[in-house]
């Protein structure tokens, strides 16, 4: 309602500046006249807004006094209705107190029976479990006790055999002390240790040559008692049964040969070149007693192999700067290690094996030339036996020719014989 007089208010006061405008825009003749125009709207106005307004005011009041008993009214119906919803509220609280009353009685005898049931539940497992572990722990015993006693069993089973082992680890190492203690003795006795030298030899000797191609304790002097260990036959040149004999010595020089690696260890070089030379005189020594004893052609090779057990030996001695060509030179003797020796050996091997060849190939070309007469005279039985059987194919052609012939006739015999049955028995008919 205030709305609607604001807007009666705004558009009264938009009239009257209407109405001031144009009279303002008049001429000035017409203005004493305009004046009292204007003092009537005005007071017409005033007037007017005068009774819109005890209008306005007495419809104000009446709308209030409407709006106060509607207040009024509804303030009634408000307080009914709230007292009826209070009634109705307390009866459904009521209500629900009831229902919460029953519930909370039903959940009650509900947990009591599941309390019940899960009492009983928890016995029956508490057993059930109780059961249960009594049976693991006599099972668990039992295979605790079992496999304790098969672990033991087994312990006690492998410590026996570590301890047999050892027993037998024990004996092996006390013989092979034993062993050491003998190969020191050999080595520290030069009659020994040239036993062992030789016996190295003849072990070489026996695997790389057939037994007929060297000889044991040959005496290469007739009429002289020294004999060499061992000598490797060769062929000879005059007589097809002779043989020229190859001396082969062991020297083992131990004695010189230590003081030398010792000195070479300790890094005197004069006392390493003293020991060298040392050594090298005993060799050289013993190179000469080798010509002396036992190179003796035509009897033995116009040279002899002397023989060094070890390697460390022998790569003593071909160090020695020119040592090995003056042995050859004058002493006519080689010297050999174990490996170098070998090598000779299968040398001499592939040699007696061509000999053997040429030897042999005069029987080998007598046996190719009857061979040759055997072929040809096989070659002639196969041409006599394929003339044979050409005859024998040609016989059987002839006899199927024959044959065939034979049967031609005895078919027209029959055929003539069944003609002559049917003009028989023509005849009869008739």
């Amino acid at each position: 309602m205030e709305t609607i007089m604001l807007f009666i208010l705004c558009g009264l006061s938009a009239l009257l500046l209407v109405l001031v405008i144009l009279l303002l825009r008049r001429p000035a003749g017409a203005a004493g006249h305009a004046e009292d125009r204007v003092a009537r709207m005005e007071k017409a106005l005033s007037m007017q807004l005068q009774r819109s307004m005890q209008d306005n005011l007495t419809q104000f009041s009446m709308q209030r006094d409407e709006i106060g008993a509607q207040m009024t009214r509804m303030a009634q119906l408000l307080s009914g209705d709230v007292g009826r919803m209070s009634e109705a509220q307390q009866n459904s609280l009521r209500g629900m107190g009831m229902q919460l009353v029953e519930m909370v009685r039903l959940n009650q005898q509900k947990l009591d029976e599941m309390r019940l049931t899960l009492e009983k539940s928890l016995k029956s497992m508490s057993e059930d479990n109780a059961r249960r572990l009594e049976e693991m722990r006599r099972t668990v015993d039992e295979k605790l006790q079992s496999t304790l006693e098969s672990r033991l069993n087994q312990s006690f089973e492998m410590v026996s055999k570590r301890l047999e082992q050892v027993y037998r680890s024990l004996g092996e190492m006390q013989a092979l002390a034993e062993g050491v203690g003998d190969l020191k003795r050999v080595l520290s006795n030069v009659k020994v240790r040239g036993t062992w030298g030789e016996v190295q030899l003849g072990a070489l000797l026996e695997q790389m040559l057939a037994p007929s191609q060297y000889a044991c304790n040959v005496a290469v002097r007739p009429g002289s008692a020294e004999r060499v260990e061992y000598a490797i036959c060769l062929p000879g040149k005059d007589d097809e049964g002779s043989a020229v004999y190859l001396p082969i010595d062991a020297k083992f020089p131990q004695e010189a040969y230590l003081r030398l690696t010792d000195a070479a260890r300790e890094g005197d070089a004069a006392a390493v070149e003293a020991q060298a030379k040392q050594l090298e005189n005993i060799l050289k020594a013993q190179a000469r007693q080798i010509m002396e004893k036992y190179i003796n052609p035509p009897h033995t090779t116009d040279f002899a192999i002397m023989y060094l057990p070890t390697e460390g030996l022998y790569a003593e001695a071909v160090r020695r700067s020119g040592f090995i060509e003056s042995l050859q030179r004058d002493y006519r003797v080689s010297v050999a290690g174990p490996s170098t020796l070998t090598a000779l050996l299968n040398s001499l091997q592939m040699g007696f094996r061509t000999l053997a060849i040429e030897k042999h190939s005069s029987e080998v070309w007598r046996l190719l030339g009857e061979c040759k007469r055997e072929f040809n005279e096989f070659a002639g039985m196969l041409d006599k036996t394929r003339k044979k059987l050409q005859e024998a194919v040609n016989t059987m052609d002839t006899a199927a020719k024959k044959s065939r012939r034979i049967d031609r006739k005895l078919r027209a015999v029959q055929i003539g014989e069944a003609i002559l049955d049917e003009d028989i028995e023509g005849d009869a008919l008739a």
